[in-house]
């Protein structure tokens, strides 16, 4: 103890020849914490960006996030990699429900409740409740159409399952993958353009298609107004939640680019719901007639008098 009690005083000893020989040196205590400046954006924020910004995240942020909720990584041929995909509960697959059903102005589908979990849990029981839902709201609609018709005869059409399958599914996954592949080829053309995820454009197509559901339901009444004006609705309030989902995404790349984009995500998005009320709903059905079952002959019997 006493060696080191002389060694401190001779440290002590040391820094006061130093502060004599430069009274402008700087001491820092050990005791005092040293502030670190922190990291700030290069880039000047234009005004009026700065809630779309927040919206749509930095990359700061999403480091942050990253590192908030990491994940192990795994393999991809093993079970426990496609498992993080279905890591969701209840309350988050009806939070973005509500939110696609909902859409508020100004927010970001992404940032608000994708980013975070990405799944495909929402949507992949959102397609196939959509698929046979359209299928059987469209028998029962050509069933109570036809209802009371002497010459129809009610046939199930089961191949409508098989139809409405292919084109929802096909819809829900290869046009996210053409414009998450359009989105990554304008990101090396143009540095501002935001990329999202393939699994995060899934998620937005997925939970957009949702408003559909009660809606074919609906399709079952049998007037053609009342079916367009729930078709029309139904557009909009899905068409919405794209737009302000990637609209941000593409509005500095150039004018025109930027437009046709978003028109072409609305036009593909209208084409699958007015060809599914076009097909398997007002589409003319021919009626069937019902089975002829053909009179027995009788038999004469002729009596021969003899």
């Amino acid at each position: 103890i006493a060696c080191l009690i002389m060694y401190l005083f001779a440290e002590f000893d040391d820094a006061a020849n130093l502060l004599a020989a430069n009274p402008d040196a700087t001491t820092i205590s050990i005791d005092e914490p040293v502030e670190i400046p922190k990291n700030q954006h290069s880039r000047l924020q234009e005004p009026g960006r700065e809630e779309d910004d927040e919206l749509l995240g930095t990359d700061d942020s999403d480091k942050t996030e990253l590192l908030a909720g990491q994940k192990k990584s795994a393999p991809f041929w093993t079970f426990d990699y496609y498992q993080t995909f279905f890591d969701v509960d209840t309350y988050q697959v009806l939070d973005r429900i509500k939110g696609s059903v909902f859409p508020v102005p100004g927010k970001n589908f992404v940032r608000l409740y994708i980013r975070s979990n990405p799944d495909l849990y929402g949507p992949f029981w959102i397609c196939a409740t959509l698929v046979f839902t359209i299928a059987v709201s469209g028998n029962l609609s050509n069933f109570f159409i036809h209802l009371g018709k002497p010459t129809y005869r009610y046939v199930p059409e089961f191949r409508k399952v098989s139809i409405a399958a292919t084109t929802i599914y096909a819809y829900a996954w290869l046009v996210p993958l053409a414009l998450w592949g359009f989105l990554m080829w304008r990101n090396s053309k143009v540095m501002n353009i935001v990329s999202y995820s393939f699994l995060e454009i899934v998620c937005v197509y997925g939970y957009s298609l949702f408003i559909y559901i009660p809606t074919a339901m609906l399709w079952i009444i049998p007037q053609r107004v009342v079916r367009w004006v729930l078709v029309v609705f139904s557009l909009c309030l899905s068409g919405s939640v794209l737009v302000m989902t990637f609209w941000p995404a593409v509005r500095d790349d150039n004018r025109r680019i930027a437009v046709a984009t978003v028109a072409t995500i609305l036009l593909l998005h209208a084409l699958l719901a007015v060809g599914c009320l076009a097909y398997f709903f007002d589409a003319p059905e021919l009626d069937i007639p019902a089975p002829i079952i053909p009179a027995h002959n009788s038999t004469t019997k002729v009596v021969l008098e003899q």
